[in-house]
C-alpha cells in the first residue's frame, strides 16, 4: 500500500459508494493526489455487507448484489488512479484541511488543500429508543446483522422480530431470508410505514406478519432473547421470538464535525453546507448519509460525483467566496430540514441544484424558502426535491 503524504491536493474520508465515486471522478478531472482513508479493513462501505439486490442499474445497467456493487466501485476508483488506504481512521479535524489519522503505523496528521467528508451514518440503539426489559444476546442493528450474513455466516438467531418499516427494515428483511431466518413480525409504531407503500407487500411474499400501530415496550431474556413485550391499541401482550433486529432512525456520523467545531444543522444532524457541499470551513466538502439519514447507495454515489466535481473548481479557484453566503431561510416549523442550508452568489452550476427537504411530520399545504412558495404534500422520512432558490 502507498503510504499517505504529509501533504497532497484532497483526502476523502470515507470509502462508501459517496467517498469511492467522488475519488474517481475527482481523477478525471485531473486531479493530481487523491486519497482516500477507510476505518475499515476493506472498502466498500454498507454494501459490501449487504447480500441482496437490487444495486447497480442506475450507474451499469445491471442488477448486483452489493458486494459485487461494492467491489466495483473500489475498481473504479482505483483504476482512476485514487490510493486507497484502509485501517486508517481519522480522529480530528484541523483548520483548513489540517487531519490527524491513526494508523497501523502509529499517529499522523496530514495536510490536504480539501477535505471530502463521506463518513456516512448510522442507526438509532435500542438505548436511545428507550425500550424497557432486559439485556439478553440477540438484539442488534441491521448492520451487525448485515455482518453476520457477510462474513461470519453464522445465524444468531431463527425467528427475530423486527422493528421498523424504514427502507433498511426491509434490507434486514432479505437478509434473514438469506441466512435461513425468518422473522415472527415487522413492527410499525405508526398507521403506515416508512417506506414507500410498495415496499408493503415484501412482508407477505416472505410470510412475515406486518403489525402496524404497534410499539415495542420491552424485551425479555437472560442469555438470548425469549420474548418481547408490544402494545397494539392499548393492549398489551407478549410475543415469543429469539431476537430483536431494531433498525432504521439513522443519524449521520457527526463527532468529528462537533469535535472541530463546524457547523451542524440541528435538524438534519449533518453539516450545514452551501450548493457546492462546502462546509463552515471551506476547505471541507460533503457528501452522501453524512448529510442526512439515509438515502440509496447509487444516491450518495451520484451526491459524491457532483461534490467531487465542485471541489475540483474550488481546487481551480473557480468557486465564489464563501463568506458572501446566506442562510436558506423557511417559514413552516413541518419541515425538519432543508440542505443545502445556505446558498452562496454567483459562480459555476451547483453540486446540490435541487433542495432536500424532509418533513418532521405529515404536512399538506404551502412552504416558503428564500421567498419562493413550494406546495408539499407529504410525510416523514420521504424524500422531497424543490427547485433550488435563487441565493
Amino acid at each position: 500500500m502507498t503510504p499517505l503524504p504529509d501533504t497532497f491536493d484532497v483526502l476523502i474520508v470515507g470509502a462508501g459508494p459517496a467517498g469511492l465515486s467522488a475519488a474517481a471522478e475527482l481523477k478525471s478531472r485531473g486531479v493530481a493526489s487523491v486519497h482516500v482513508v477507510e476505518r475499515e479493513a476493506e472498502a466498500g462501505g454498507i454494501p459490501r455487507h449487504c447480500l441482496h439486490s437490487p444495486y447497480g442499474m442506475r450507474e451499469w445497467g445491471r442488477v448486483m448484489f452489493g458486494p459485487a456493487y461494492a467491489r466495483r466501485l473500489l475498481a473504479e476508483a482505483r483504476a482512476a488512479g485514487a490510493r486507497i488506504h484502509t485501517a486508517t481512521t481519522v480522529t480530528a479535524l484541523l483548520p483548513g484541511g489540517g487531519v490527524e489519522l491513526s494508523t497501523a503505523e502509529g499517529l499522523r496528521r496530514i495536510n490536504a488543500r480539501a477535505v471530502l467528508l463521506a463518513m456516512g451514518a448510522r442507526e438509532t440503539p435500542r438505548a436511545a429508543r428507550l425500550i424497557g426489559g432486559t439485556k439478553p444476546g440477540g438484539v442488534m442493528n441491521t448492520a451487525t446483522l448485515q455482518e453476520f450474513a457477510a462474513f461470519s455466516h453464522h445465524r444468531p438467531f431463527r425467528r427475530p422480530v423486527v422493528l421498523g418499516s424504514e427502507l433498511v427494515s426491509f434490507s434486514a428483511l432479505l437478509t434473514c431470508r438469506s441466512l435461513g431466518v425468518r422473522p415472527v413480525a415487522m413492527i410499525e409504531p405508526g398507521a403506515r410505514i416508512s417506506a414507500r407503500a410498495p415496499m408493503a407487500a415484501l412482508p407477505p411474499i416472505l410470510r412475515v406478519p406486518l403489525w402496524r400501530d404497534t410499539r415495542l415496550l420491552a424485551i425479555h431474556g437472560q442469555s438470548q432473547v425469549e420474548s418481547v413485550t408490544v402494545e397494539t391499541g392499548g393492549n398489551t401482550r407478549r410475543i415469543a421470538c429469539d431476537g430483536v433486529i431494531v433498525t432504521g432512525g439513522f443519524r449521520p456520523e457527526n463527532a468529528l464535525l462537533r469535535a472541530a467545531g463546524l457547523a451542524v444543522d440541528p435538524g438534519s444532524l449533518g453539516p450545514v453546507i452551501d450548493q457546492y457541499g462546502r462546509l463552515s470551513d471551506p476547505a471541507y466538502f460533503a457528501a452522501g448519509n453524512l448529510l442526512r439519514g439515509i438515502e440509496t447507495a447509487g444516491w450518495c454515489g451520484r451526491e459524491g460525483r457532483r461534490v467531487a466535481r465542485a471541489i475540483a473548481q474550488a481546487l481551480a479557484g473557480q468557486l465564489p467566496d464563501p463568506a458572501l453566503s446566506r442562510p436558506l431561510a423557511c417559514e413552516t416549523d413541518a419541515v425538519a430540514f432543508a440542505l443545502p442550508q445556505r446558498l452562496s452568489p454567483g459562480g459555476p452550476a451547483p453540486a446540490f441544484d435541487r433542495l432536500q427537504l424532509r418533513l418532521r411530520r405529515p404536512y399538506r399545504g404551502d412552504i416558503a424558502l428564500n421567498g419562493a412558495r413550494f406546495h408539499i404534500a407529504s410525510r416523514p422520512e420521504r424524500r422531497i426535491l424543490r427547485k433550488l432558490p435563487d441565493a
